[in-house]
């Protein structure tokens, strides 16, 4: 992602995106390049199912919500990821139509299963996976899921801490009476998530182990929304969280209109300095 911004030219800071798998990409990104991060918009952010810090109950409410063939998928990912090849090649990647939610083994709830029966996004979707059925490669879908139930390198509670300080015996019995915040270090702009509450892909559970990791995440809970319905063909919902991120929408841009015409010269004008001298030369003139 930082070569990428540099390729860019982008100098600024930038705001990172994270949807459903992409969230593990923006965390990494709030992890190692801090000071080059403005912001972060996480939509459903999938959670390791296997993260050592996620306690049982939220590992339960996480694997409740899969379907038996979405569990499968992450146990061959995590023990047999070979095997995904015979099944990403004989789903989306075999180039036959069919239902989203059926090729990935998606359980959904009633408004993404509306959206996803709808002829507009089954255009989108065929569109979405076109260059991938004609590459035919399904290394990059293994690659990412293995990624996803493996360890990533750094836990999220990483991305904010509470700053440690040497503290001799009379500072550390002072902090046991005393109730001082202590610094936190770390990525400290805002991340803010959204979490369809009827989401079946990445349950509100692994939002909820997210937001426990990292304390300063602002959580939008949407009632009734599952994974795709707030997040594809809803303009509404998109104004929301765009009003959220960067304030009240000013209106559009109404550039004034270029006109036409050309604008007529300005007329020479006469300065004071030369007409007192044209003054002078008369005088002259008419004394000769």
């Amino acid at each position: 992602m930082l070569h990428l911004a540099d390729a860019l030219g982008i100098v600024d800071k930038f705001w990172v995106v994270g949807y459903s798998g992409g969230g593990m990409h923006a965390w990494s990104a709030l992890r190692y390049i801090p000071d080059r991060v403005a912001g972060a918009a996480m939509f459903a952010p999938m959670a390791n199912p296997y993260d050592s810090k996620m306690t049982k109950d939220e590992k339960r409410k996480i694997w409740d919500r899969w379907s038996t063939k979405r569990k499968l998928m992450h146990i061959l990912a995590r023990r047999f990821p070979s095997l995904l090849r015979l099944f990403y090649h004989r789903s989306f990647l075999s180039g036959k139509q069919g239902q989203p939610e059926s090729w990935l083994s998606l359980s959904t709830g009633k408004k993404d299963k509306t959206l996803l029966e709808a002829p507009t996004f089954n255009t989108f979707w065929e569109k979405d996976v076109a260059e991938s059925v004609r590459q035919g490669d399904a290394q990059p879908f293994v690659e990412e899921a293995v990624l996803q139930v493996s360890d990533w390198g750094f836990s999220l509670s990483d991305i904010q801490m509470q700053k440690k300080e040497d503290q001799g015996v009379f500072e550390f019995m002072k902090s046991l009476f005393s109730q001082a915040e202590r610094e936190w270090v770390g990525f400290l702009g805002p991340i803010h998530i959204w979490q369809g509450m009827d989401d079946r892909v990445v349950p509100p559970s692994a939002t909820e182990f997210a937001r426990r990791m990292v304390p300063g995440a602002t959580v939008h809970k949407l009632l009734d929304e599952g994974h795709f319905s707030y997040f594809c063909f809803c303009d509404e919902c998109h104004r929301q969280i765009f009003s959220t991120l960067f304030g009240t929408p000013q209106g559009p841009l109404n550039p004034a209109p270029e006109s036409s015409e050309v604008a007529p010269e300005p007329a020479e004008e006469t300065s004071p300095a030369y007409e007192e001298v044209a003054e002078q030369e008369q005088e002259t003139s008419g004394l000769a």
